[in-house]
């Protein structure tokens, strides 16, 4: 295998890894960006979710950056298993958030609430 064709190949890894987690964030300001008081219900549980679910997949990373040393081998098997891991991070903080974050979410949720002076939708319905 030429050397070459291996160093390419890392570096396709890498900006693969660093393109993901840029969209993710950007994905997630966009969502933010877009709230507004006419924004439903819907949408800003969507975006909380969204928020709480990339801020568990960052202190899971951090974690595991934290406790894990990192591999000394800096090949493409260590790349494909970098990116690997970090879908089934991002996996794990949205089953956290599905399964145990209601609590944060909900408080985040009427704190926006009152921030962009969302009304209940019950509250739009009655005239």
């Amino acid at each position: 295998m030429d050397l070459s064709s291996l160093n390419s190949a890392t570096q396709v890894m890498q900006s693969a890894q660093n393109s993901q987690s840029s969209n993710a964030a950007a994905s997630l300001k966009d969502s933010a960006a877009n709230l507004s008081s006419q924004s439903t219900e819907d949408e800003l549980k969507a975006t909380l979710k969204d928020f709480e679910s990339y801020f568990a997949e960052q202190v899971i990373k951090q974690t595991k950056k934290a406790m894990i040393p990192k591999d000394e081998e800096d090949g493409i098997m260590s790349q494909y298993k970098d990116l690997y891991m970090d879908k089934c991070i991002e996996l794990v903080a949205d089953k956290l958030v599905d399964d145990i974050g209601e609590n944060l979410t909900q408080q985040l949720y009427e704190q926006m609430k009152r921030n962009y002076n969302i009304e209940d939708a019950e509250d739009t319905g009655k005239g």
